[in-house]
């Protein structure tokens, strides 16, 4: 006997007691003991209501063939509508779409006469499977117009709607609403719902104006869905135009719309007004407070994000994954890492620490926080990864060096079913340039072109970027051409450019930049000065510099050390030294380039005791502080000192890399010490690179030493087979040593591998712009 009843059974007692068990959410065991019972006593025959709700329950569980059995051993089945539309209802509901689709071919092939309630009931599941089952709901559109009952039926209209909207036909939607002979408050919201999907909020704006015009009133949910639309498509007006329409209806107090208008004020970047809604709420739930947090987090106010997470803690309310999902980046970007450890701990114990939103969150903040290790491990746990799943592990493998394992999880996403987006591909690109992959980025490019992904200008910027830091300024050139243009663009080019032969580029960007009204910002000006550097353009770098003093930006630690360089690069050493004593916060790179700029004209003195003084001044030595000293002691010939310091480098643990190298290569070479120059490159740890064979290469020159200079020479054409130069050095090394039959083979060589010297260029200044010249040009 069944917990609860007493007997005799009764159709009343079973019916109630079925229906308390649905309620409670109970198991089936029970569930199926009432319907033993209910088949045994005879109440299940004599009772539509009882088997509706048996129906109902079996359906909550997903329990289907217990639902069947019900309809299967039910006398009305064939007689009545009623019970095949109460389990389409039930499994529609319990999202089971395709099996309610499934009662209904059923029920048309049991030669059960569909009532009024059958097709709005069996459009409702054809609407929810519109993506996989498109064409069910046009054939019940058709057979519900062919038996007459679309004529007059508001819900079965409403429903079509619903079912075209879901379909991506809006103005199918609009062509049925406008059909209807009657309609009501939840036809117009139904029309409002469908264009807000498709996003045509011009037109939901229109449909809610026509409402109010036919004197239907608005309720709550005809504006908590245009609320967001507003707020993502940046509508103020007509956010504060529902907002004042909220308040003459009273609607305003409502928990959902309030949370909405939340929402949307802090997209408008208006906190204020998000606040004032906020505090005047007069109930929050879960969601208020993930929506105020929401704003914060969108404004970059992170220490408000934690204010805000305390003030709902001591309101006693129960953190879910949004809020942690909102919390996390918070702590992140204040670098409370011990913090976002202790939400892991809590999301552990509250059993959300595989819920998607949490997950996703905690892999970005161990990434960010060098923890790759601990995010691939929440990725490795999470069953059901979503495409922001493999996005954050893109990024948090391309973040911490491991560009080759980033590459082949990205072919591992699609061999899984999601298809990469603008995210994967602005996460993935720096890798490229990092590891040099030219290869990998043009294919990343050509899959951006057929996925008709260009048109985002975080991916036209990030292959830009890339592009530059291959070394492909014509291919990255000819993307900024082709896209639209932001400030990011501009000084992505301009950077590129500077670092290039091709400086004067980034000159003429500049001017372009201005004169499409695209506002200057310190990277624009910093990549200007870079170039001007490069240039010995000093002039135009001077004029940049008055720029950067009227608008209070010559402080600025980046730009102060761009001006750095230019003048130290001019020899304007005494300019150099006045802006470096103003700046208060000297950092790393404004010791290094002053060091380098005293040692490149020959004032070794300065150089080493602005060496010393840097470390007096608490700042540490990193490996271009070095370069710049062993550079120092490279142009002054003091091999000594030289080695001293590359021994005080070694014993700092600064590991020498090819630079440090080819310096010693240099300073070595120049002394006249070429056996120990070719020992230390003999010894290296990993292989030389065309700097430090390039060093050796030209001291060979200086000293005459044809063995050792093809040697050097052997491993430059390898490494760098295109450069002309150093075929054009050893050709004239043999020439002058009289060797005129190698010196023809090195001749041969260039013509074979077609090597051709690169054509010399100048630049003059007219007025305020500078014009390149080639050999050759008129």
């Amino acid at each position: 006997m069944p917990p609860g009843l007493a007997t005799p059974f009764t159709a009343a007692s079973l019916h109630e007691h079925v229906l308390r068990l649905h309620q409670c959410g109970d198991g089936g065991l029970l569930l199926r003991r009432a319907h033993a019972a209910a088949l045994v006593s005879g109440a299940l025959a004599a009772s539509l209501p009882l088997a509706g709700a048996l129906l109902l329950s079996y359906a909550a569980l997903h329990d289907v063939p217990s639902a069947r059995l019900v309809l299967h051993h039910h006398p009305l089945r064939l007689r009545s509508a009623f019970l095949w539309n109460s389990l389409s209802r039930a499994l529609a509901s319990a999202a089971l779409p395709a099996e309610a689709l499934r009662v209904y071919n059923r029920m048309v092939r049991s030669g059960v006469r569909p009532d009024d309630r059958t097709f709005p009931f069996a459009l409702h599941a054809a609407a929810i499977a519109a993506g996989e089952h498109p064409a069910k709901g046009l054939e019940l559109h058709a057979a519900a117009l062919r038996r007459g009952l679309l004529l007059s039926d508001i819900f079965a209209g409403n429903t079509l709607v619903t079912f075209y909207a879901a379909c991506g036909r809006a103005a199918d939607a609009r062509r049925v609403f406008d059909e209807m002979s009657a309609r009501d408050v939840v036809s117009w919201n139904s029309l409002v719902s469908a264009f807000l999907t498709n996003g045509m909020l011009d037109d939901a704006k229109r449909a809610v104006v026509g409402m109010m015009r036919s004197g239907v009133p608005v309720n709550v949910a005809s504006l908590v869905s245009l609320v967001p639309a507003c707020g993502a498509e940046q509508d103020e007006r007509f956010g504060f135009c529902l907002h004042g329409l909220a308040l003459k209806s009273g609607l305003d107090s409502m928990v959902n719309f309030a949370n909405a208008l939340v929402d949307m004020y802090g997209k408008f970047g208006d906190l204020e007004a998000s606040m004032r809604v906020f505090n005047g709420m007069p109930e929050r739930t879960e969601v208020s407070w993930n929506s105020a947090l929401g704003c914060f987090v969108h404004a970059g106010f992170y220490e408000d994000v934690l204010e805000l997470f305390r003030a709902m803690s001591e309101q006693g309310v129960t953190p879910g994954s949004v809020t942690l999902s909102s919390l996390l980046p918070a702590l992140v970007d204040l670098g409370y890492f011990h913090l976002g450890k202790v939400v892991h701990g809590y999301s552990i114990r509250r059993a959300m620490d595989l819920d998607i939103f949490t997950a996703n969150s905690l892999m970005d903040m161990y990434a960010k926080f060098g923890c790759s290790e601990k995010a691939s491990a929440i990725f490795e746990k999470i069953e059901a990864r979503n495409v922001v799943s493999w996005n954050a592990m893109i990024a948090n493998l391309a973040q911490n060096g491991a560009e080759i394992e980033a590459f082949r999880l990205v072919i591992e996403m699609q061999k899984n079913g999601e298809c990469p987006n603008s995210f994967t591909i602005v996460n993935l690109l720096p890798a490229c340039s990092r590891v040099a992959s030219l290869k990998m980025g043009k294919q990343i490019h050509a899959w951006s072109v057929r996925r008709s992904l260009m048109s985002d200008m975080f991916v036209s910027n990030a292959l830009i970027d890339a592009y530059a830091k291959c070394g492909q300024l014509s291919l990255a050139r000819n993307i900024f051409e082709r896209s639209e243009k932001d400030d990011v663009s501009y000084n992505t080019l301009i950077v590129g450019y500077s670092q290039s032969p091709c400086c004067f580029e980034s000159l003429h960007l500049f001017e372009q930049m201005r004169a499409a009204g695209v506002e200057y910002d310190a990277v624009s000006f910093m990549g200007c000065l870079s170039a001007c550097a490069n240039l010995s353009a000093f002039k135009q770098g001077k004029e940049i510099h008055g720029v950067l003093v009227r608008r209070l930006l010559s402080t600025h630690p980046f730009l102060a050390n761009s001006l750095l360089d230019l003048y130290t690069k001019g020899g304007m050493l005494d300019t150099a030294l006045k802006i470096f004593n103003r700046i208060t916060q000297k950092d790393v790179a404004s010791w290094n380039t002053m060091i380098l700029g005293y040692g490149m004209h020959g004032q070794l003195d300065v150089a080493f005791q602005l060496f010393d003084l840097m470390k007096d001044d608490g700042v540490d030595y990193d490996h271009v502080s070095y370069i710049a000293v062993l550079s120092a002691c490279s142009h002054g010939g003091l091999v000594e000192k030289g080695k001293k310091y590359f021994s005080q480098m070694l014993s700092q643990n600064i590991k020498p890399q090819q630079m440090h190298y080819a310096c010693m290569v240099d300073l070595l070479g120049r002394a006249g010490q070429l056996a120990e120059s070719a020992e230390i490159i003999r010894n290296m740890p990993f292989r030389a690179n065309s700097d430090v064979w390039g060093a050796l290469l030209g001291s060979c020159r200086i000293h005459g030493n044809i063995e050792l200079a093809r040697w050097a020479a052997e491993h430059l054409f390898e490494l760098k087979p295109e450069h002309s130069g150093y075929y054009t050095l050893l050709m004239n090394m043999y020439a002058e040593a009289g060797m005129w039959s190698e010196a023809n083979k090195i001749r041969t060589l260039m013509k074979s591998r077609k090597v051709q010297k690169n054509p010399a260029y100048s630049w003059v200044q007219n007025g305020n712009k500078l014009q390149a010249f080639l050999v050759g040009d008129a």
